[in-house]
């Protein structure tokens, strides 16, 4: 597969992703901020944004969306053969939310820090 071929892909990826954020936020606001972990500054915008201007953001060499699972054990965790597919499910939320969490507590520090100084 040439580099012309995986920018495509990922500027394909990016369009799909970005219509998929809208119509999250669109059916479930306070899910798709959770789930997406956005604030609600950026789902507003990324809500308004009409479909010119979300090709003209997904025409990048990069990817918009990022892998939510930073920990290789959380990875392998999720990936070995448990009892139930709803465990999985459980337990993929879980990990996500405390991800969030940890997300959310290094934007109030960081917060913190600048009005400190």
């Amino acid at each position: 597969m040439t580099t012309s071929h995986l920018l495509d892909d990922i500027r394909n990826v990016n369009l799909s992703y970005l219509l998929l954020v809208q119509r999250l936020l669109n059916e479930d606001r306070s899910a798709a901020m959770f789930r997406l972990k956005l604030s609600e500054q950026m789902a507003d915008t990324l809500a308004s944004l009409p479909i010119s201007q979300l090709a003209k953001l997904a025409n990048s060499n990069q990817l918009l969306c990022h892998f939510a699972l930073v920990d290789p054990a959380q990875l392998a965790s999720l990936t070995t053969q448990q009892r139930e597919d709803d465990l999985k499910r459980t337990h993929a939320a879980i990990l996500l939310a405390g991800s969030m969490h940890d997300d959310e507590e290094e934007v109030v520090l960081k917060k913190g820090h600048h009005h400190g100084r």
